[in-house]
Protein backbone atom coordinates (compact mmCIF):
# COMPACT_ATOMS: atom_id res chain seq x y z
CA UNK A 1 0.00 0.00 0.00
CA UNK A 2 1.34 3.43 -1.02
CA UNK A 3 2.96 5.46 1.78
CA UNK A 4 3.52 9.18 1.02
CA UNK A 5 7.13 10.22 0.49
CA UNK A 6 6.92 12.78 3.30
CA UNK A 7 6.09 10.00 5.77
CA UNK A 8 8.90 7.81 4.46
CA UNK A 9 11.29 10.74 5.01
CA UNK A 10 10.47 10.69 8.74
CA UNK A 11 10.85 6.91 9.02
CA UNK A 12 7.19 5.89 8.72
CA UNK A 13 7.39 3.42 5.85
CA UNK A 14 4.34 1.17 6.32
CA UNK A 15 0.73 0.87 7.41
CA UNK A 16 -0.19 -1.71 10.01
CA UNK A 17 -3.67 -2.30 8.60
CA UNK A 18 -4.47 -3.79 5.18
CA UNK A 19 -7.94 -2.33 4.64
CA UNK A 20 -8.34 0.61 2.26
CA UNK A 21 -8.73 4.00 3.94
CA UNK A 22 -11.58 6.49 3.75
CA UNK A 23 -9.51 9.49 2.57
CA UNK A 24 -10.64 12.99 3.50
CA UNK A 25 -9.01 16.02 5.10
CA UNK A 26 -8.55 17.18 8.68
CA UNK A 27 -7.95 20.59 10.29
CA UNK A 28 -9.82 22.77 7.80
CA UNK A 29 -10.60 24.85 10.88
CA UNK A 30 -9.28 24.73 14.44
CA UNK A 31 -12.64 23.40 15.68
CA UNK A 32 -12.15 20.34 13.45
CA UNK A 33 -9.32 19.12 15.70
CA UNK A 34 -9.93 19.43 19.44
CA UNK A 35 -7.41 18.22 22.03
CA UNK A 36 -8.17 18.02 25.76
CA UNK A 37 -5.47 17.02 28.22
CA UNK A 38 -6.09 14.40 30.92
CA UNK A 39 -3.91 14.14 34.06
CA UNK A 40 -3.20 10.95 35.97
CA UNK A 41 -5.81 11.80 38.61
CA UNK A 42 -8.52 12.03 35.94
CA UNK A 43 -8.51 15.82 35.81
CA UNK A 44 -9.43 16.99 32.31
CA UNK A 45 -8.79 20.37 30.74
CA UNK A 46 -11.91 21.02 28.67
CA UNK A 47 -12.12 23.32 25.68
CA UNK A 48 -15.71 24.27 26.49
CA UNK A 49 -15.36 27.06 29.07
CA UNK A 50 -18.83 26.39 30.49
CA UNK A 51 -18.00 22.87 31.64
CA UNK A 52 -15.02 21.62 33.57
CA UNK A 53 -14.12 18.71 35.78
CA UNK A 54 -10.84 20.30 36.78
CA UNK A 55 -10.61 19.99 40.53
CA UNK A 56 -10.92 23.42 42.11
CA UNK A 57 -7.80 23.94 44.20
CA UNK A 58 -7.82 26.46 47.02
CA UNK A 59 -7.33 29.92 45.54
CA UNK A 60 -5.28 32.40 47.49
CA UNK A 61 -1.93 34.12 47.69
CA UNK A 62 1.17 32.15 46.85
CA UNK A 63 3.48 30.99 49.62
CA UNK A 64 6.77 29.16 49.92
CA UNK A 65 4.83 25.88 50.12
CA UNK A 66 2.39 26.78 47.34
CA UNK A 67 4.34 28.74 44.75
CA UNK A 68 3.10 27.19 41.50
CA UNK A 69 -0.13 28.54 40.04
CA UNK A 70 -2.04 25.82 38.20
CA UNK A 71 -3.89 27.14 35.14
CA UNK A 72 -5.67 25.84 32.08
CA UNK A 73 -4.16 27.16 28.85
CA UNK A 74 -6.54 27.41 25.91
CA UNK A 75 -5.04 28.07 22.49
CA UNK A 76 -6.29 28.15 18.93
CA UNK A 77 -3.79 27.54 16.08
CA UNK A 78 -0.77 28.26 18.26
CA UNK A 79 2.46 26.31 18.62
CA UNK A 80 2.73 25.41 22.32
CA UNK A 81 6.23 26.83 22.85
CA UNK A 82 5.39 30.03 21.00
CA UNK A 83 2.16 30.45 22.99
CA UNK A 84 4.08 30.05 26.25
CA UNK A 85 6.72 32.52 25.08
CA UNK A 86 4.02 35.13 24.46
CA UNK A 87 2.44 34.49 27.87
CA UNK A 88 5.80 34.93 29.62
CA UNK A 89 6.49 38.14 27.72
CA UNK A 90 3.23 39.70 28.80
CA UNK A 91 3.72 38.55 32.40
CA UNK A 92 7.32 39.79 32.38
CA UNK A 93 8.75 36.45 33.53
CA UNK A 94 11.28 33.92 32.26
CA UNK A 95 10.11 31.01 30.08
CA UNK A 96 11.54 28.59 32.66
CA UNK A 97 8.83 29.71 35.11
CA UNK A 98 6.13 27.97 33.06
CA UNK A 99 5.97 24.19 33.07
CA UNK A 100 3.76 21.93 30.96
CA UNK A 101 2.86 18.26 31.01
CA UNK A 102 2.96 17.89 27.22
CA UNK A 103 3.13 19.73 23.89
CA UNK A 104 -0.17 19.96 22.00
CA UNK A 105 -0.95 20.21 18.29
CA UNK A 106 -0.46 23.65 16.74
CA UNK A 107 -3.20 23.44 14.09
CA UNK A 108 -5.97 22.74 16.59
CA UNK A 109 -8.13 23.98 19.44
CA UNK A 110 -6.47 22.72 22.61
CA UNK A 111 -6.84 22.84 26.38
CA UNK A 112 -4.00 21.84 28.69
CA UNK A 113 -2.66 22.43 32.18
CA UNK A 114 0.34 24.59 32.97
CA UNK A 115 1.95 25.79 36.18
CA UNK A 116 3.41 29.28 36.48
CA UNK A 117 5.99 29.87 39.18
CA UNK A 118 5.74 32.87 41.52
CA UNK A 119 2.96 34.88 39.86
CA UNK A 120 -0.21 36.44 41.23
CA UNK A 121 -3.63 35.29 40.06
CA UNK A 122 -4.57 38.90 39.33
CA UNK A 123 -1.66 39.26 36.88
CA UNK A 124 -2.70 36.11 35.00
CA UNK A 125 -6.31 37.32 34.79
CA UNK A 126 -5.09 40.50 33.09
CA UNK A 127 -3.49 38.59 30.20
CA UNK A 128 -4.82 39.60 26.79
CA UNK A 129 -3.50 37.56 23.86
CA UNK A 130 -5.18 36.72 20.56
CA UNK A 131 -6.50 33.13 20.52
CA UNK A 132 -4.85 32.37 23.88
CA UNK A 133 -6.56 32.28 27.26
CA UNK A 134 -5.05 31.35 30.61
CA UNK A 135 -7.53 30.47 33.34
CA UNK A 136 -6.14 30.24 36.93
CA UNK A 137 -7.25 27.27 39.03
CA UNK A 138 -5.17 27.50 42.21
CA UNK A 139 -1.76 27.14 43.83
CA UNK A 140 0.20 23.88 44.13
CA UNK A 141 3.32 22.87 45.99
CA UNK A 142 4.97 21.29 42.95
CA UNK A 143 5.40 22.26 39.32
CA UNK A 144 3.78 20.37 36.48
CA UNK A 145 5.73 17.78 34.45
CA UNK A 146 5.08 14.89 32.08
CA UNK A 147 4.91 12.63 35.16
CA UNK A 148 1.41 13.97 35.83
CA UNK A 149 0.13 13.46 32.27
CA UNK A 150 -2.10 10.46 31.56
CA UNK A 151 -2.94 11.30 27.96
CA UNK A 152 -5.17 13.29 25.65
CA UNK A 153 -8.74 13.12 24.41
CA UNK A 154 -9.41 13.97 20.74
CA UNK A 155 -12.51 15.08 18.86
CA UNK A 156 -11.81 15.14 15.13
CA UNK A 157 -13.83 15.98 12.03
CA UNK A 158 -12.67 14.35 8.80
CA UNK A 159 -14.11 16.31 5.88
CA UNK A 160 -14.28 15.79 2.10
CA UNK A 161 -14.74 12.03 2.39
CA UNK A 162 -15.92 10.81 -1.02
CA UNK A 163 -17.30 7.37 -0.14
CA UNK A 164 -20.91 6.36 0.64
CA UNK A 165 -21.85 6.04 4.29
CA UNK A 166 -21.93 2.23 4.10
CA UNK A 167 -18.35 2.10 2.76
CA UNK A 168 -17.12 4.54 5.43
CA UNK A 169 -18.70 2.51 8.22
CA UNK A 170 -17.46 -0.82 6.84
CA UNK A 171 -13.84 0.33 6.35
CA UNK A 172 -13.74 2.11 9.70
CA UNK A 173 -15.00 -1.01 11.49
CA UNK A 174 -12.49 -3.24 9.67
CA UNK A 175 -9.50 -1.00 10.48
CA UNK A 176 -10.62 -0.70 14.10
CA UNK A 177 -10.79 -4.51 14.30
CA UNK A 178 -7.33 -4.93 12.77
CA UNK A 179 -5.81 -2.44 15.20
CA UNK A 180 -7.48 -4.18 18.14
CA UNK A 181 -5.77 -7.40 17.04
CA UNK A 182 -2.37 -5.70 17.23
CA UNK A 183 -3.12 -4.28 20.68
CA UNK A 184 -3.31 -0.74 19.25
CA UNK A 185 -1.61 1.41 16.64
CA UNK A 186 2.09 1.12 15.85
CA UNK A 187 3.46 3.74 18.22
CA UNK A 188 5.21 5.83 15.56
CA UNK A 189 6.18 9.40 16.35
CA UNK A 190 3.74 11.58 14.45
CA UNK A 191 4.20 14.18 11.76
CA UNK A 192 4.24 17.20 14.10
CA UNK A 193 7.34 15.79 15.84
CA UNK A 194 9.28 16.59 12.67
CA UNK A 195 7.23 19.38 11.09
CA UNK A 196 4.82 18.71 8.24
CA UNK A 197 5.20 21.82 6.10
CA UNK A 198 9.00 21.72 6.72
CA UNK A 199 10.22 18.34 8.00
CA UNK A 200 13.67 19.33 9.21
CA UNK A 201 13.63 18.95 13.01
CA UNK A 202 15.21 15.48 12.95
CA UNK A 203 17.79 16.59 10.38
CA UNK A 204 18.87 19.42 12.70
CA UNK A 205 19.13 16.85 15.49
CA UNK A 206 21.25 14.62 13.27
CA UNK A 207 23.62 17.55 12.75
CA UNK A 208 24.02 17.89 16.53
CA UNK A 209 24.56 14.16 17.04
CA UNK A 210 27.20 14.03 14.31
CA UNK A 211 28.96 17.12 15.68
CA UNK A 212 28.24 19.42 12.72
CA UNK A 213 26.61 22.49 14.27
CA UNK A 214 27.05 24.58 11.14
CA UNK A 215 25.06 22.06 9.12
CA UNK A 216 22.44 21.92 11.88
CA UNK A 217 22.12 25.71 11.90
CA UNK A 218 21.88 26.05 8.13
CA UNK A 219 19.23 23.34 7.97
CA UNK A 220 17.17 25.12 10.60
CA UNK A 221 17.64 28.55 9.05
CA UNK A 222 17.94 27.99 5.33
CA UNK A 223 16.38 24.70 4.21
CA UNK A 224 13.23 25.78 2.41
CA UNK A 225 10.02 23.90 1.70
CA UNK A 226 7.47 24.22 -1.12
CA UNK A 227 4.72 24.13 1.52
CA UNK A 228 5.78 27.19 3.53
CA UNK A 229 4.85 30.83 2.91
CA UNK A 230 6.56 32.16 -0.28
CA UNK A 231 8.15 35.06 1.66
CA UNK A 232 9.74 32.65 4.12
CA UNK A 233 10.84 30.30 1.36
CA UNK A 234 12.53 33.12 -0.59
CA UNK A 235 14.36 34.40 2.50
CA UNK A 236 15.70 30.93 3.25
CA UNK A 237 16.82 30.39 -0.35
CA UNK A 238 18.68 33.71 -0.36
CA UNK A 239 20.50 32.84 2.87
CA UNK A 240 21.41 29.42 1.47
CA UNK A 241 22.91 31.11 -1.59
CA UNK A 242 24.68 34.03 0.12
CA UNK A 243 25.47 32.77 3.66
CA UNK A 244 24.99 36.43 4.65
CA UNK A 245 23.51 36.44 8.17
CA UNK A 246 23.23 40.24 8.44
CA UNK A 247 21.21 40.54 5.26
CA UNK A 248 19.12 37.51 6.25
CA UNK A 249 18.23 39.14 9.57
CA UNK A 250 16.87 42.10 7.60
CA UNK A 251 14.98 39.86 5.15
CA UNK A 252 13.46 37.21 7.41
CA UNK A 253 9.75 37.74 8.12
CA UNK A 254 8.93 38.67 11.69
CA UNK A 255 6.88 35.50 12.20
CA UNK A 256 10.10 33.45 11.94
CA UNK A 257 10.93 34.46 15.49
CA UNK A 258 13.23 31.60 16.44
CA UNK A 259 15.21 31.93 13.22
CA UNK A 260 15.59 35.68 13.79
CA UNK A 261 16.86 35.03 17.32
CA UNK A 262 19.64 32.88 15.88
CA UNK A 263 20.37 35.28 13.03
CA UNK A 264 20.76 38.20 15.45
CA UNK A 265 23.43 36.19 17.26
CA UNK A 266 25.16 35.15 14.03
CA UNK A 267 25.39 38.75 12.81
CA UNK A 268 27.57 39.42 15.87
CA UNK A 269 29.61 36.20 15.63
CA UNK A 270 29.12 34.35 12.32
CA UNK A 271 31.08 31.25 13.39
CA UNK A 272 29.52 30.73 16.84
CA UNK A 273 26.76 28.31 15.93
CA UNK A 274 26.59 26.89 19.46
CA UNK A 275 26.04 30.39 20.82
CA UNK A 276 23.31 31.04 18.26
CA UNK A 277 21.47 27.86 19.19
CA UNK A 278 21.70 28.80 22.87
CA UNK A 279 19.47 31.81 22.12
CA UNK A 280 16.59 29.37 21.53
CA UNK A 281 14.31 28.04 24.30
CA UNK A 282 15.71 24.95 26.01
CA UNK A 283 12.58 22.93 25.19
CA UNK A 284 13.06 23.63 21.48
CA UNK A 285 16.71 22.58 21.61
CA UNK A 286 15.71 19.32 23.28
CA UNK A 287 13.20 18.68 20.50
CA UNK A 288 15.98 18.55 17.88
CA UNK A 289 17.76 15.59 19.50
CA UNK A 290 14.45 13.95 20.39
CA UNK A 291 13.30 14.25 16.78
CA UNK A 292 16.36 12.40 15.50
CA UNK A 293 15.82 9.68 18.12
CA UNK A 294 12.18 9.57 16.97
CA UNK A 295 13.21 9.18 13.32
CA UNK A 296 15.45 6.24 14.20
CA UNK A 297 12.67 4.69 16.30
CA UNK A 298 10.24 5.03 13.38
CA UNK A 299 12.71 3.27 11.09
CA UNK A 300 13.27 0.48 13.63
CA UNK A 301 9.52 -0.06 13.98
CA UNK A 302 8.79 0.21 10.23
CA UNK A 303 11.40 -2.44 9.49
CA UNK A 304 10.02 -4.73 12.21
CA UNK A 305 6.60 -4.53 10.56
CA UNK A 306 8.02 -5.02 7.04
CA UNK A 307 9.96 -8.07 8.27
CA UNK A 308 6.69 -9.46 9.67
CA UNK A 309 7.88 -9.59 13.27
CA UNK A 310 4.89 -9.47 15.64
CA UNK A 311 3.75 -6.32 17.44
CA UNK A 312 1.80 -8.23 20.10
CA UNK A 313 4.19 -11.07 20.90
CA UNK A 314 7.81 -10.93 22.01
CA UNK A 315 10.72 -12.57 20.23
CA UNK A 316 13.94 -13.59 21.97
CA UNK A 317 16.02 -10.45 22.46
CA UNK A 318 13.06 -8.04 22.55
CA UNK A 319 12.68 -5.52 25.35
CA UNK A 320 9.40 -5.47 27.28
CA UNK A 321 8.34 -2.74 29.70
CA UNK A 322 5.99 -2.93 32.65
CA UNK A 323 2.61 -1.18 32.49
CA UNK A 324 1.03 0.95 35.21
CA UNK A 325 -2.48 0.18 36.44
CA UNK A 326 -3.57 3.24 34.45
CA UNK A 327 -2.26 1.60 31.26
CA UNK A 328 0.78 3.86 30.81
CA UNK A 329 4.00 1.94 30.01
CA UNK A 330 6.95 2.32 32.39
CA UNK A 331 10.09 2.60 30.23
CA UNK A 332 12.46 2.42 33.19
CA UNK A 333 11.01 -0.89 34.38
CA UNK A 334 11.93 -3.41 31.71
CA UNK A 335 13.44 -6.77 30.96
CA UNK A 336 14.96 -8.48 27.92
CA UNK A 337 13.21 -11.57 26.63
CA UNK A 338 15.26 -14.76 26.84
CA UNK A 339 14.37 -18.19 25.44
CA UNK A 340 13.61 -19.51 28.92
CA UNK A 341 11.29 -16.57 29.74
CA UNK A 342 9.59 -16.27 26.33
CA UNK A 343 6.39 -18.13 27.19
CA UNK A 344 5.98 -16.32 30.52
CA UNK A 345 6.57 -12.90 28.97
CA UNK A 346 4.10 -13.52 26.16
CA UNK A 347 1.44 -14.49 28.71
CA UNK A 348 2.09 -11.14 30.39
CA UNK A 349 1.85 -9.39 27.00
CA UNK A 350 -1.53 -10.99 26.32
CA UNK A 351 -2.74 -9.99 29.79
CA UNK A 352 -1.67 -6.35 29.26
CA UNK A 353 0.87 -6.43 32.10
CA UNK A 354 3.87 -5.69 29.86
CA UNK A 355 4.31 -4.22 26.39
CA UNK A 356 6.96 -4.73 23.73
CA UNK A 357 9.43 -1.86 23.42
CA UNK A 358 12.15 -0.54 21.08
CA UNK A 359 15.00 1.79 22.06
CA UNK A 360 15.12 5.55 21.67
CA UNK A 361 18.85 5.44 21.11
CA UNK A 362 21.03 7.43 23.50
CA UNK A 363 24.48 7.18 25.06
CA UNK A 364 23.14 4.97 27.88
CA UNK A 365 20.54 3.02 25.87
CA UNK A 366 21.65 -0.18 24.18
CA UNK A 367 20.02 -1.68 21.13
CA UNK A 368 17.75 -4.70 21.40
CA UNK A 369 19.14 -8.20 21.00
CA UNK A 370 18.05 -11.01 18.72
CA UNK A 371 16.45 -10.28 15.34
CA UNK A 372 15.19 -6.84 16.42
CA UNK A 373 18.71 -5.93 17.55
CA UNK A 374 20.05 -6.88 14.12
CA UNK A 375 17.51 -4.52 12.53
CA UNK A 376 18.57 -1.66 14.79
CA UNK A 377 22.30 -2.21 14.32
CA UNK A 378 21.90 -2.30 10.54
CA UNK A 379 19.94 0.98 10.49
CA UNK A 380 22.43 2.71 12.81
CA UNK A 381 25.24 1.61 10.50
CA UNK A 382 23.32 2.98 7.48
CA UNK A 383 22.83 6.28 9.34
CA UNK A 384 26.51 6.44 10.32
CA UNK A 385 25.70 6.97 13.99
CA UNK A 386 26.26 5.13 17.29
CA UNK A 387 24.69 5.42 20.75
CA UNK A 388 27.84 7.17 22.03
CA UNK A 389 27.27 10.00 19.53
CA UNK A 390 24.25 11.15 21.56
CA UNK A 391 26.70 12.56 24.10
CA UNK A 392 26.96 15.90 22.26
CA UNK A 393 30.42 17.29 22.96
CA UNK A 394 29.78 20.74 21.45
CA UNK A 395 26.69 21.31 23.62
CA UNK A 396 26.69 18.95 26.59
CA UNK A 397 23.25 20.10 27.70
CA UNK A 398 21.78 18.53 24.56
CA UNK A 399 23.14 15.07 25.28
CA UNK A 400 20.55 12.31 25.64
CA UNK A 401 20.75 9.09 27.63
CA UNK A 402 17.96 7.46 25.64
CA UNK A 403 15.22 5.17 26.90
CA UNK A 404 12.66 2.62 25.71
CA UNK A 405 9.33 3.25 24.00
CA UNK A 406 6.42 0.85 23.62
CA UNK A 407 5.89 -0.28 20.02
CA UNK A 408 2.09 -0.21 20.22
CA UNK A 409 -0.34 2.29 21.75
CA UNK A 410 -3.91 1.37 22.70
CA UNK A 411 -6.61 3.48 21.04
CA UNK A 412 -9.15 4.08 23.80
CA UNK A 413 -12.90 4.53 23.24
CA UNK A 414 -12.67 5.01 19.48
CA UNK A 415 -16.12 6.04 18.32
CA UNK A 416 -17.49 6.94 14.90
CA UNK A 417 -20.07 9.47 16.03
CA UNK A 418 -21.59 10.73 12.83
CA UNK A 419 -21.46 10.54 9.04
CA UNK A 420 -23.15 13.53 7.42
CA UNK A 421 -23.44 14.99 3.92
CA UNK A 422 -21.67 18.25 3.18
CA UNK A 423 -24.20 21.06 3.09
CA UNK A 424 -22.64 22.50 -0.08
CA UNK A 425 -21.65 19.29 -1.92
CA UNK A 426 -23.64 16.07 -1.68
CA UNK A 427 -20.62 14.12 -3.01
CA UNK A 428 -18.63 14.95 0.14
CA UNK A 429 -19.20 13.64 3.63
CA UNK A 430 -17.97 14.66 7.05
CA UNK A 431 -17.34 12.12 9.76
CA UNK A 432 -16.80 12.79 13.45
CA UNK A 433 -14.56 10.53 15.52
CA UNK A 434 -13.63 10.58 19.20
CA UNK A 435 -10.80 8.67 20.84
CA UNK A 436 -8.16 8.93 23.57
CA UNK A 437 -4.47 8.06 23.71
CA UNK A 438 -1.97 7.66 26.51
CA UNK A 439 0.78 10.25 26.77
CA UNK A 440 3.44 10.24 24.10
CA UNK A 441 1.22 8.81 21.35
CA UNK A 442 -0.04 10.74 18.34
CA UNK A 443 -3.57 11.23 17.03
CA UNK A 444 -2.26 11.63 13.47
CA UNK A 445 -0.87 8.08 13.62
CA UNK A 446 -4.36 6.82 14.42
CA UNK A 447 -5.93 8.95 11.69
CA UNK A 448 -3.44 7.92 8.98
CA UNK A 449 -4.46 4.27 9.43
CA UNK A 450 -8.13 5.16 8.89
CA UNK A 451 -7.60 7.77 6.16
CA UNK A 452 -4.50 6.48 4.33
CA UNK A 453 -3.89 9.89 2.69
CA UNK A 454 -2.08 10.16 -0.66
CA UNK A 455 -0.86 13.70 0.11
CA UNK A 456 -0.14 14.27 3.80
CA UNK A 457 0.00 18.07 3.56
CA UNK A 458 -3.21 18.42 1.53
CA UNK A 459 -4.93 16.02 3.95
CA UNK A 460 -4.15 18.43 6.81
CA UNK A 461 -1.58 16.41 8.72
Amino acid sequence: MHVPSLERSIGIEVYATSCLGIGGTIRQSSEDFVVEEVLVDGTKAKVNRTETNTEQRVLGSSSVKNRYLLCVLFKRNWDTLMAIRNVTRQLGINTTQIQIAGIKDAKALTAQHITIEDVAIEDVKRLRLKDIEVRPIGYLRTELSSYYLLGNSFQVKIKNVKHPKTVIERRTAKIKEELHGFGGIPNFFGHQRFGTTRSITHLVGEGFVKGNLKRAAMLFLAKSSPYEHPESRQARQELQATQDFKQAFKNYPKQLRFERMMLRSLTENPSDFAGAFKRLPTKLLELFIQAYQSYLFNRFLSTRIKDRLPLNAAEVGDYVTNVEKSGVPLPKMYTTTRSETLAEINRAVRNGKVRLAIPLIGFRQRTSRGVQGEIESRILEEEGVSPHDFKVSAMQEMSSRGELRAITAPVLDFTLNDVSDDSTDDQNRTIKVDFSLYRGSYATIVLREFMKPHDVVKAGF
